[in-house]
């Protein structure tokens, strides 16, 4: 049975548009067209709409389904194993993150009162915490998105001289800071 392309992507759980731009990077072939000129979804494109979306639902770029797609004799587990590495990594970098999360609450309202953490303190903590380097710099950029003012006394709290504190905060912004270096 033919489906209409608002009826083909319900059947998938997809928008229209969704399903339009699948076809238009080529993931999905342009379907047969009525006398009308209409879209006319087949069992062949609906198969097709259905393992693109379980590759999607899975995690898989784009890139890693038309691969699939494309090359039906290459072998989907192998990209499906790397999909599932990635994810244990990223898992783990999260747990990483909850565990200095819960360590600083821990240590309640005192990890604030204290006068002997310095910025190289800190991030030594976050560092053992399991912080990147880009981690802290995205938590930087949300703490000054999000509470521009607590950013401020935080970056004091830690010593951190008042121009240093300035180009942390400009560069937090996504202001461009010639010569800066962390």
């Amino acid at each position: 049975m033919a489906m209409t392309v608002t009826q083909a992507a319900r059947q998938c759980g997809l928008s229209r548009s969704t399903l339009l731009y699948y076809e238009s990077i080529g993931l999905v072939r342009p379907p047969r067209r009525n006398t009308g000129r209409y879209r006319l979804y087949g069992e062949a494109e609906i198969a097709t709409l259905r393992q693109i979306c379980a590759y999607r639902e899975a995690g898989l770029k784009i890139e890693h389904i038309r691969t699939i797609l494309r090359q039906p004799d290459t072998d989907a587990s192998s990209v499906l194993k790397r999909r599932l590495m990635e994810l244990s990594g990223e898992i783990e970098q999260l747990r990483r993150h909850q565990r200095a999360i819960l360590a600083l609450l821990r240590q309640g309202n005192n990890i604030w009162r204290l006068r002997v953490i310095t910025k190289d303190k800190w991030v030594s903590i976050m560092s053992s915490a399991g912080f990147s380097k880009d981690d802290m710099e995205r938590w930087h950029q949300e703490f000054e998105r999000s509470a521009p003012d607590e950013h401020q006394e935080f970056l004091e709290f830690l010593h951190i001289p008042a121009e240093e504190i300035r180009t942390i905060r400009q560069w937090s912004r996504g202001e461009v800071v010639a010569g800066f270096k962390e």
